[in-house]
C-alpha cells in the first residue's frame, strides 16, 4: 500500500502547484519631491543659525568660502599672514554661528617621530585654538585633536607633499542650540 502513496502525493503537488498564481508585476511609484520646485527641499531643524536661513549657516560654506585649512612652515606652529586671514574669517563665522562649535586638528609632515609629530600638530592646533579665542570666540566652543603625521592630505615624499600636510584644519559642526 505504501507504494502507491508516493506517485499520489507527487501528482497531488504538481497539481496544487500549476494552480497557483503567478505573483502580480511590483511596479514602483514615481516619488515626487513636493519641495523641489520651492528649490531646496524641505527645512530641518538645525538649517536655522542667528535667525537666518541660507546657504552660510552650513558646515560646506564654512570649508569652502571661508575656509577651513591653515599652513605652517616645516617645524613652525607661529601663524603667517595669510594663516590669520583665514583664522580672522574663521573666528567672525563662529561669532555669527553660534550654534556651532569647532574642533581644530593639528597635522604634521612625516618626517621625523610619530611623538614628535603628535606634539608638533597639537601646539600648531593650540596656535589656531589661542588666535580664534583671542577674537572672540569662546573656549567652551573649540577643542584641539592632533593627528600629527597620521592623516596626511598629500602622500609623497617630497616637499610639495610636505607643505600640504604641515596644517591645522577646523571642522565645524552644529550642537542644535544657538541665538
Amino acid at each position: 500500500m505504501i507504494v502507491w502513496k508516493k506517485p499520489v502525493a507527487a501528482a497531488l503537488l504538481l497539481t496544487l502547484a500549476a494552480c497557483a498564481q503567478p505573483a502580480p508585476p511590483v511596479t514602483q511609484a514615481a516619488v515626487v519631491d513636493p519641495y523641489a520646485a520651492a528649490g531646496g527641499g524641505a527645512l530641518y531643524q538645525g538649517d536655522l543659525a542667528g535667525g537666518t536661513l541660507g546657504a552660510e549657516a552650513t558646515a560646506q560654506y564654512f570649508n569652502d568660502t571661508v575656509g577651513n585649512t591653515v599652513l605652517f612652515a616645516a617645524n613652525q606652529t607661529a601663524l603667517t599672514a595669510e594663516a590669520r586671514g583665514i583664522l580672522a574669517r574663521q573666528a567672525q563665522w563662529l561669532n555669527t554661528h553660534t550654534n556651532f562649535n569647532a574642533v581644530v586638528q593639528g597635522h604634521a609632515e612625516e618626517t621625523g617621530t610619530r611623538e614628535y609629530n603628535l606634539a608638533l600638530g597639537a601646539r600648531r592646533a593650540s596656535a589656531v585654538q589661542e588666535y580664534l579665542i583671542a577674537q572672540g570666540v569662546g573656549t567652551d566652543r573649540i577643542r584641539t585633536l592632533s593627528f600629527g603625521k597620521e592623516r596626511p592630505r598629500a602622500v609623497c615624499s617630497d616637499e610639495g607633499c610636505y607643505a600640504q600636510n604641515r596644517r591645522v584644519v577646523t571642522v565645524v559642526s552644529a550642537t542644535g542650540a544657538g541665538s
